[in-house]
């Protein structure tokens, strides 16, 4: 798969190590943009409060899936109902929201977990299928919480997980009885 991340940093870097590893074509768009018209899949990886000024400098996003994986903190900003919400109006394809409660710091040691740590995400339906793959591929099992209408309730919870987190994150887990 054509992967294009948008934002080179924690998130963005460190996923595209871990779809490399997993054997997809991923390149990176920094502060500069670029064009993601070969990319089947793109990944929002950038400050919540830069969303727009970093896809108004990348061609190619029309119709593109995309996945939104940017967080409101320190506050959130903009009008729109929610980030994955402004991330649709530049690619008006079907959008997800994944990647936003891990933390980038443990992407190294994912697959070195005796059980597949969770990761939570919500999609149109048209980027369901895209997404719980990358999630497979990056070390993670999905845990699918909703359509994108979730998606603002979605970016307020990352408050929670923060509140929780030891120094340097955690890694979550959600199974049913038995499975753990």
């Amino acid at each position: 798969m054509k992967i294009v991340t948008i934002g080179r940093g924690m998130i963005g870097g460190g996923l595209a190590g871990l779809w490399r590893t997993a054997g997809h074509d991923v390149m990176g768009l920094g502060r500069d943009g670029g064009d993601a018209s070969d990319a089947d899949v793109v990944l929002v990886a950038v400050p919540g409060d830069k969303i727009s000024a970093a896809l108004s400098k990348v061609t190619g996003l029309g119709g593109k899936t995309a996945i939104d994986a940017t967080n409101i903190m320190p506050a959130r900003h903009g009008d729109f109902p929610s980030y994955a919400e402004e991330v649709k109006s530049f690619t008006g394809g079907p959008v997800a929201k994944s990647f936003n409660m891990n933390f980038g710091g443990l992407f190294g040691v994912v697959r070195e977990q005796r059980v597949r740590p969770s990761n939570w995400y919500v999609a149109d339906d048209g980027a369901r299928e895209v997404t719980e793959r990358l999630i497979r591929d990056a070390g993670y099992d999905p845990v699918r919480v909703g359509d994108l209408s979730r998606a603002r309730d979605f970016e307020n919870a990352v408050w929670l997980l923060m509140g929780i987190q030891p120094v340097g994150g955690v890694f979550y887990r959600f199974a049913v009885p038995g499975e753990l």
